[in-house]
């Protein structure tokens, strides 16, 4: 199975967000597809929701829900994402695709930020 193809296959996965979240506020600036990312913070982890109106890209937001879903604050901001680079996946996606990646990451961390300061 290519890359591609499981990069779909996880984005099929993904449980769809409510209508309600896909606002302006919740938008990822920087990515070429709509993007929609959501965290609430319960005082000690963080949980993301995310979805996408394109498929690979709505694969990736997967990916990335899977590593940093359910973490700490502290632990989302020291994460290394090397198996980003070692699956080659930035090598694989389009250069507005991975400023996506690179957008959605960074989203992903100042909301970790933020609820760190509030622990």
């Amino acid at each position: 199975m290519d890359r591609y193809a499981l990069i779909i296959d996880l984005g099929n996965t993904l449980e769809p967000l409510p209508e309600s979240d896909k606002t302006p506020t919740n938008i990822i600036e920087g990515c070429q597809s709509r993007v929609w990312i959501t965290a609430h913070f319960d005082g000690e982890r963080v949980h993301f929701q995310g979805e996408s109106d394109a498929i690979i890209v709505k694969g990736i937001v997967s990916l990335l829900l899977r590593v940093l879903n359910d973490q700490k604050p502290q632990d989302i901001l020291d994460s290394d994402l090397y198996f980003i680079k070692e699956i080659g996946l930035s090598e694989h996606l389009s250069p507005t695709r991975s400023n996506g990646l690179v957008s959605m990451l960074r989203q992903m961390r100042l909301f970790a930020a933020a609820f760190a300061s509030q622990s």
